[in-house]
């Protein structure tokens, strides 16, 4: 029987699985023994609940077969890393990126031009597998230590998480709420101004330190990238095709096929690779061999096998979350924390607490989007409060905090690809913490002058 009273509470199942996840962290053991952990805790409080273990197992099942074409995904994401190197498109793009940021504040720059080219592709993740990395390659020659440059690739890339109008979240978040992508934009653009302007500001600042690199490390890793690969604009023609097939709206799976395919190609063509090695790099990984060691260290990509565990995680985290769902776990709290808002302040203040408490607690972004959009979207409306405003608290906070936290799919995803954890890159990723402060800077600044209790705002009304 499913309506069975739960043995534990709510909280307390939650806060048992959250310990096995730290636990993992902690003593360095795979993070997903940690979900498989809270999986067979929750399933074993679900049995004693009146659950069936053929309901369990269905549920855990469904999981996997629902995240089928992520996983998908996740694999084109570890070949398209090793494309990108082994055509010589990272290496090219790092080689003209040597000269033409030389003197510029790079820091800031790479966070715009990240920012820019992952609200036309779409993808956080994405953006870093292929632009992310070439970037980094240039903060290497300029002396910025990795943390730090991942940090402002990753505060660039998860724009398009928030606000791209080709992302699944930004879409889910439209279809949630029931409004139109015209109507969020115009309303998200009130904190992602600031944010982006506070962003660049605090990156520049920084930069200043970066500005006047070692040139001749410089020149030294352009010769060895001379050596090693053959450099040409024409290799180019790959990220265009992939910006070109994002801006059309292509599905992900479609675009990383084509890009793999175009990649293949240019290996052949351009580094007189076989195609055996082609496929060996995207399978197996590549590394990068010039006369240059700490070059060769960042041209290493680990291909469709690095992304396995990435895998494992991302099937049992979101089989952790299905089993929540079965078990009604995640109404209860949300129950808790909804109660007692009554002005329009509070309410933008709650959201983004329940947003961000979700995504932590279920490692996924999706929950953090769909539970506040569909419980929230009534308080709005009672409130006199546009759900625009719902829809852009949530992208402000639980969808913008995802990649800080160690446990969530997208830090398991970001790892292989740049190399570090998230408690390496996260202290660095500015925007993931300005954007949420200015969401509640904004909250007090719109509405805490004319944010007066519901019941006080029926009586002006009828005072009129």
């Amino acid at each position: 029987m499913d309506n069975n009273k739960l043995v534990l509470n709510p909280v307390a199942i939650m806060s048992v699985c959250l310990s096995f996840i730290i636990g993992s962290i902690v003593m360095s053991i795979p993070l997903y023994i940690g979900f498989l952990a809270g999986i067979a805790f929750t399933g074993a409080v679900l049995y004693k609940s009146g659950f069936s273990a053929g309901v369990i197992l269905k549920t855990i099942g469904s999981a996997i077969y629902e995240v089928r074409n992520l996983v998908l995904v996740i694999l084109f994401i570890g070949a398209t890393t090793s494309i990108w190197l082994a055509s010589g498109v990272v290496p090219t793009i790092m080689y003209y990126g040597f000269t033409y940021m030389e003197g510029v504040n790079f820091l800031m720059a790479a966070f715009l031009i990240m920012a820019a080219v992952s609200y036309f592709m779409g993808t956080a993740v994405g953006t870093l597998s292929t632009v992310g990395i070439s970037l980094s390659g240039i903060g290497l020659g300029l002396g910025i230590p990795l943390n730090l440059m991942v940090g402002v690739l990753v505060s660039g890339a998860f724009i398009a998480d928030k606000i791209s109008p080709l992302s699944g979240l930004v879409n889910l978040t439209m279809a949630t709420i029931d409004r139109n992508y015209k109507d969020i934009l115009r309303s998200t653009l009130v904190t992602l101004l600031p944010t982006v302007a506070l962003t660049a500001l605090i990156y520049y600042i920084i930069g200043l330190n970066y500005t006047s690199g070692d040139y001749g490390k410089l020149i030294l890793y352009k010769n060895a990238i001379a050596e090693g690969f053959n450099t040409s604009k024409v290799l180019m023609l790959l990220p265009a095709v992939i910006l070109l097939l994002s801006v059309s709206g292509i599905k992900s799976i479609y675009t990383l096929s084509a890009g793999i395919a175009v990649g293949g190609a240019l290996s052949v063509i351009f580094q007189k690779m076989t195609v055996m090695e082609v496929i060996r790099s995207i399978l197996f990984g590549f590394h990068g061999s010039t006369p240059s060691q700490e070059l060769n260290e960042l041209l290493v990509s680990g291909g469709m096998v690095s992304m396995i565990e990435a895998i494992f995680i991302v099937v049992s985290a979101i089989s952790l979350v299905k089993v929540f769902e079965k078990g009604n776990i995640l109404m209860p709290l949300m129950d808790k924390l909804v109660s007692g808002i009554e002005t329009k302040t509070s309410l933008v203040l709650r959201t983004g607490l329940i947003s961000t408490i979700l995504t932590v607690a279920t490692c996924d972004q999706t929950a953090g989007i769909i539970l506040p959009g569909r419980i929230l979207k009534d308080k709005y409306e009672e409130l006199k409060l546009d759900t625009s405003v719902l829809a852009r608290t949530i992208s402000d906070t639980g969808v913008i905090v995802a990649p800080l936290m160690p446990w969530n799919i997208n830090s398991f995803l970001i790892k292989p690809i740049l190399g570090i954890t998230a408690a390496q890159y996260a202290p660095y990723s500015v925007l993931c913490f300005v954007c949420p402060a200015v969401t509640v800077a904004a909250a007090y600044i719109l509405y805490s002058k004319t944010g007066k209790t519901y019941q006080k705002h029926l009586t002006e009304e009828e005072e009129h």
